[in-house]
C-alpha cells in the first residue's frame, strides 16, 4: 500500500492557495494540493507513457473539430469544492475551458478525466482521487487504465446522477467513452507495450 507523505515547502506544513500555486510556478516538480497540504506527483514509466501516446493521439484525432479537446498531464485541474489541485493523465474539456480565477494555468470543469494506472497509484486513483473527482459538476465519466494488465474500467454518470462501472478486459474490445462520442480499440490503447 502506498503512503502519501505531504512534502514541507516553504518550511510550512500548510499552504494556503496562493501559496501552492506560487510554489508549484517554481518548482520543476508537480505537486498535488489537497487541503493546505502538498504531495510530490510520482514520475510514469515506459508502459504508462505508451499508453498515454496510444490514448492521447487517438483521442485528438477523433475530437478533431468537435468542440472537445484532450491535455496531457502538464494541465493543472483545480476541484474548488473540496480544494484539490492536481494534473491527471488526459483531462477533456468540451466547450468554452473555465480558468481558475486566481491562475490561468489552471483549468476547471472537464467532462471526461483519464488516469493511467500504475503500482504506486493505482490505490488513490480508484479510491480516494476518484471521490474527490466525483464533485466536479461537469465530469460524466472517468477512466482508468491499467498499465500493468489489459483491464479499462469506465465509471459514468447514469441518468439519475449514479456512477456505473464498466469493465473491458480483452484486447478484441473497443472502449467506448459516450460523453465524447468517442470509440477507442483496447488494441490501439495497449500498442507497443508488452501486453499488445
Amino acid at each position: 500500500m502506498e503512503v502519501r507523505e505531504p512534502i514541507v515547502a516553504y518550511n510550512k506544513k500548510h499552504l494556503t492557495i496562493e501559496e501552492y500555486l506560487d510554489f508549484e510556478e517554481s518548482s520543476e516538480e508537480k505537486h498535488e494540493y489537497f487541503q493546505g497540504e502538498v504531495f510530490a506527483m510520482a514520475g510514469a514509466g515506459d508502459p504508462h507513457n505508451e499508453i498515454f501516446s496510444n490514448l492521447f493521439l487517438e483521442l485528438g484525432s477523433q475530437l478533431k473539430g468537435k468542440g472537445c479537446r484532450p491535455y496531457g498531464s502538464d494541465k493543472r485541474l483545480h476541484i474548488p469544492e473540496n480544494t484539490l489541485f492536481t494534473y491527471p493523465d488526459i483531462s477533456i474539456y468540451c466547450g468554452e475551458k473555465k480558468k481558475f480565477e486566481k491562475n490561468e494555468n489552471t483549468s476547471l470543469m472537464p467532462t471526461v478525466l483519464i488516469e493511467i494506472l500504475s503500482p504506486s497509484t493505482k490505490n488513490y486513483d480508484r479510491g480516494g482521487k476518484f471521490k474527490l473527482y466525483r464533485d466536479i459538476a461537469s465530469l460524466k465519466e472517468y477512466v482508468l487504465v491499467d498499465s500493468e494488465s489489459i483491464s479499462v474500467e469506465i465509471f459514468r454518470l447514469n441518468s439519475v446522477n449514479h456512477w456505473e462501472l464498466e469493465e473491458y478486459k480483452s484486447i478484441e474490445q473497443s472502449l467506448v467513452i459516450e460523453a465524447l462520442n468517442v470509440t477507442l480499440s483496447l488494441r490501439d490503447i495497449y500498442e507497443h507495450t508488452e501486453l499488445h
